[in-house]
């Protein structure tokens, strides 16, 4: 363990310095009192006991679970956020080691949060920057990890990974997951209230079927740094020379958080709004993510690691240089995170329109996010979410911000856009999934108070988030991912536009399948369809859903004809239209 000290030391000196700035000490002193050793861990949702035996702490928790370790000095330090490097190095039952950072909490606390799927003795030992500090370097203990018993879906199977086709999602398990997002960007912020305005919000999420919540951990988007809009009930995460982190922001960040993932929602952490990257500097965004994964890595969560990342801030008169300077510097960053978290959690980015353009090494990615476009109409949304299905290197491409309802542009979208948005990207990216969007969620506005104006002017509408919750689109997305995860090997789809032998309208309609067995058809507008699935004379169970209503109509039997096409007319209705064919035996 002493041969890593150099290195800790070098690390600790590199990020720094690369940082445009020095580093300035916090103006903050704080004194240490307690003569002894002081060590506490909180099992997340378990209420476990420690108990200390001999030197070592011992701990019991269950798989995918998280385990706090805190961690008191023994020293007073005039800076301790940038003067100590923390890390507890955990070996599981299997002989694998993993570096764990420890985060800084206030005044002379650090902690350690760790979660694994693998049952029995974890050992760790810490390894601080500090060696003489006796509270912090050389701390030894043991989780022992039993099996799961509840019913979290996320702590059940593991946070969810690539799958093995590299196309779509998985629990850690393996079990196919569809990810249907929504989008909270400004969900840490005091105007969401804690406890009863998050947990109204989740609950209306959860009972329709979203699964994800996209949201930005306090470096937000729409907003100069230090607005007030942005700040929750203890400030902002950093104080305004971007100097030292405020662990009381994150503190109350915490409680949403683990929130979420105790609702069996995947936090989808994006880590700041690309454009403050040049007012921190790279060293202290390298600083802000250790910092994110030290507190959320042990979740189930998925890190996305800026919004819009190469967008310039709104008023930058430099925009040129600012978009290059970003897409060099976030690559930096990615590659950074990818080092330092030991749980290797779903890396992304978001982008102004492809995740894989807006970094130098596209290869640093686990997906390919999009945004695709809030005025782009079903065959745009089609046509990017093709591209990305064609684009090296071979990764599950979602759009993550699409046709936001509501959104005055300036007339307020309505659910139709958003509906066909999801349709026409998530068929023709292979049925990975999809993030949805409120105007009033995302920003928050209040009842009596909108968010207003951004920097640039815009003012994107002022329905209040109690009323955008309970927007037609959201409903009619879950009821599609339910239509989606009904069908047969529903997670091995691909898009085959080329199977579309004739379509009666003038707008482009879209074609994934699975192998021989299942197919599925998305018409923008009613009329004729013909398909190429399989030799003459296969039979097919055919039915047509209504995304309006979130409606399956009865089945029937379609049969090919002697060149293997099946044709299929919908419904009449000014409307969408989606048509599922599953082979009979």
């Amino acid at each position: 363990m002493n041969n890593c000290i150099p290195e800790y030391m070098n690390r600790k000196r590199e990020l720094l310095q690369s940082d445009q700035t020095a580093i300035k000490h916090a103006s903050r002193s704080f004194s240490v009192y307690m003569p002894l050793i002081s060590m506490i861990i909180l099992l997340c949702c378990a209420g476990l006991p420690a108990i200390v035996k001999g030197n070592d702490l011992e701990v019991r928790t269950e798989t995918n679970k998280m385990a706090e370790i805190t961690l008191t000095s023994t020293r007073t330090y005039s800076d301790p956020f940038n003067q100590v490097m923390l890390d507890a190095v955990f070996t599981d039952p299997n002989g694998k080691e993993f570096k764990v950072p420890a985060f800084w909490t206030g005044g002379n606390v650090w902690k350690v949060r760790y979660a694994s799927s693998v049952r029995g003795n974890h050992r760790f030992k810490t390894i601080c920057s500090e060696t003489d500090d006796n509270g912090l370097h050389g701390i030894s203990g043991i989780v022992i990890v039993k099996n799961y018993t509840g019913q979290n879906q996320l702590y059940k199977r593991g946070a969810i990974k690539i799958a093995d086709d590299k196309r779509h999602f998985a629990y850690g398990d393996g079990t196919p997951f569809f990810w249907l997002g929504d989008t909270w960007w400004m969900g840490l912020t005091k105007r969401l209230r804690w406890p009863e305005d998050v947990k109204m919000l989740a609950a209306n999420r959860q009972e329709k079927g979203f699964n994800v919540i996209q949201i930005v951990a306090g470096l937000y988007p729409d907003m100069p740094a230090f607005d007030e809009r942005g700040a929750n009930e203890a400030g902002f995460p950093w104080d305004t020379a971007y100097t030292v982190i405020n662990p009381a922001y994150f503190d109350a960040a915490d409680q949403r958080i683990f929130f979420l993932a105790d609702q069996g929602f995947v936090p989808c952490i994006v880590g700041a709004w690309g454009y403050h990257l040049p007012w921190l500097g790279t060293g202290k965004m390298k600083q802000h993510w250790r910092y994110l994964i030290a507190r959320w890595g042990a979740l189930p969560v998925v890190w996305c690691a800026a919004g819009e990342t190469t967008m310039p801030f709104y008023l930058s008169k430099n925009k040129e240089a600012d978009k290059e300077l970003q897409k060099t510097e976030w690559t930096k960053v990615i590659q950074y995170m990818r080092d330092t978290d030991p749980f290797h959690r779903v890396v992304t980015t978001h982008p102004s329109r492809t995740a894989r353009a807006s970094l130098s090494d596209p290869s640093l990615l686990d997906f390919d996010m999009h945004q695709s476009g809030h005025g782009s109409v079903a065959s745009k949304q089609s046509a990017l979410a093709l591209e990305g299905w064609n684009t090296e290197p071979v990764m599950p491409v979602i759009s993550g911000e699409a046709r936001y309802e509501a959104l005055a542009i300036p007339i307020p979208l309505p659910a139709a856009a958003a509906r066909q948005a999801f349709w026409a990207h998530t068929v023709n990216s292979g049925l990975a999934g999809h993030t949805y969007g409120a105007n009033g969620i995302w920003q928050v506005n209040g009842q009596d108070k909108p968010y207003g104006a951004s920097p640039g002017g815009n003012n994107w509408g002022i329905t209040p988030w109690q009323d955008a919750m309970n927007l037609a689109g959201s409903a009619q997305l879950g009821a599609a991912r339910k239509l989606i995860e009904s069908l047969p090997q529903w997670n091995k789809f691909e898009p085959k536009p080329e199977l579309i032998t004739s379509w009666s309208g003038k707008d482009t309609s879209l074609c994934a399948v699975a192998g021989e067995q299942t197919a599925l058809a998305y018409l923008p507008s009613p009329g004729t369809i013909k398909l190429r699935l399989s030799g003459a004379g296969t039979k097919y169970t055919a039915s047509w859903f209504d995304p309006v209503a979130g409606n399956k109509l009865p089945e029937f039997i379609l049969t090919a004809d002697s060149s293997g096409n099946v044709t299929s007319t919908s419904p009449a209705g000014n409307q969408d239209w989606v048509l599922t064919l599953k082979k009979r035996k």
